[in-house]
């Protein structure tokens, strides 16, 4: 398929610019006067904006993918040791890394080792943390819980790194959250343990979550080369913690667990769903931020409502369908805002860089920031004025 698209490209080209050559040149940037060496090239915002779609995309299919097999696996065949499976999906999600690695599929950046560490057994804690709440409070707890990962994300962000969510990115939020909280939020049963387990999952999570993003622009770092050298940090907590956490939760031990052939194709099929879901993960935050990321994960809750409702026969009322209409209307406008606010940020650099170099060029302006003009052709030393020029450099 690929060698018949390489030798009928050029002849596609040619005969689409005919026909629709103002669509090429925005899309793919394609100018025929100019040949087909430039028929693919594309500005470096585009790419962007297609790989982050891209990973949007790839995260929901594949988080509603293994939301779906993992139920099969717990509620159909009994495997209820959610902890220790989640070990497993990151150990072989680090040997998946390690064999794209050896293929050179990426390059290995090694960069600080505590901060890895740290933020590695932080990962850990916090999958560890959210399947304890699970199991001490009741499902409408629980995804209260989950809820409150946005408003707490948004507070951290600016109170730590002065982050700013305008008015209309709150409102989005808040029509979200309702919506969800509507269609997912049944019983709220409250116990002492139960919600201070739900406190530091919330804060461990969004913690983790932050450092995501924080890490791979620090360290300029790509998601995968983050997600490989943490991911033997995440699976050994896991893995050591794992047993005991799913005894404490369900009573019984997974390693006395009677494996069928039918269970075992399961859990092979959700490992390997769970390199896609947690590369993706990594990969979306990098792009995006910590709170898209949580805004996309909401969207996965209603899709998985839907499926469950379709798929699996799930009981679905009218709650369900209004509080995911009203879910849907919140993360349209969160996505409009976020690209108007994206589309001006740009406009607004452009306009001061255009008053500074007129600055630059205007006597009258330069009088004002302390260049005194002393003849036609002799001007002043003024240090202010080269250091704004140096920031513009």
């Amino acid at each position: 398929m690929c060698f018949f698209w390489c030798l009928i490209r050029p002849k596609f080209h040619a005969f689409i610019s005919h026909i629709f050559p103002s669509f090429l040149s925005h899309y793919f940037s394609f100018d025929p006067d100019r040949g087909d060496s430039n028929s693919v090239k594309m500005g470096e915002s585009q790419r962007f904006q297609l790989g982050t779609v891209g990973a949007l995309s790839l995260s929901v299919v594949s988080s509603v993918s293994i939301v779906i097999c993992n139920k099969a696996l717990i509620s159909s065949l009994g495997f209820s040791f959610a902890t220790t499976l989640t070990s497993w999906h990151l150990l072989v999600t680090f040997c998946s890394l390690h064999v794209a690695l050896w293929m050179k599929l990426f390059e290995h950046k090694p960069f600080d080792a505590r901060a890895v560490m740290g933020f590695g057994i932080l990962n850990g804690t916090s999958i560890g943390l959210l399947n304890l709440s699970l199991g001490f409070n009741s499902v409408g707890f629980y995804q209260m819980t989950k809820l409150a990962i946005i408003p707490c994300t948004v507070l951290l962000e600016t109170l730590f790194f002065r982050k700013r969510f305008s008015r209309s990115i709150q409102l989005s939020l808040s029509i979200l959250l309702l919506g969800v909280g509507i269609a997912t939020v049944t019983d709220l049963q409250l116990n002492a343990l139960g919600s201070v387990l739900s406190l530091l999952a919330v804060i461990t999570t969004c913690i983790a979550q932050i450092m995501t993003n924080n890490i791979q622009k620090k360290f300029k770092v790509s998601s995968t080369q983050l997600l490989y050298q943490s991911c033997p940090y995440q699976a050994m907590t896991l893995f050591i913690a794992g047993p005991f956490l799913d005894w404490l939760l369900t009573k019984q031990n997974v390693f006395a667990f009677k494996y069928t052939s039918e269970v075992l194709v399961f859990i092979v099929l959700s490992c390997l769903i769970s390199v896609s879901v947690n590369f993706s993960t990594f990969l979306v935050i990098g792009k995006t931020s910590p709170v898209t990321y949580q805004v996309l994960g909401h969207l996965k809750t209603c899709l998985v409502l839907a499926f469950g409702y379709v798929l699996l026969h799930d009981p679905f009322s009218w709650r369900n369908i209004l509080g995911i209409l009203i879910a849907l209307i919140g993360m349209v406008l969160y996505s409009y805002y976020c690209s108007r606010e994206g589309q001006q940020k740009p406009s607004e650099v452009s306009a001061q860089m255009a008053q500074a170099k007129e600055s630059e060029t205007d006597p009258l302006i330069g009088v004002e920031n302390g260049a005194g003009i002393l003849t036609d052709a002799v001007v002043a030393k003024v240090p202010a004025w080269n250091s704004n020029k140096d920031l513009q450099a």
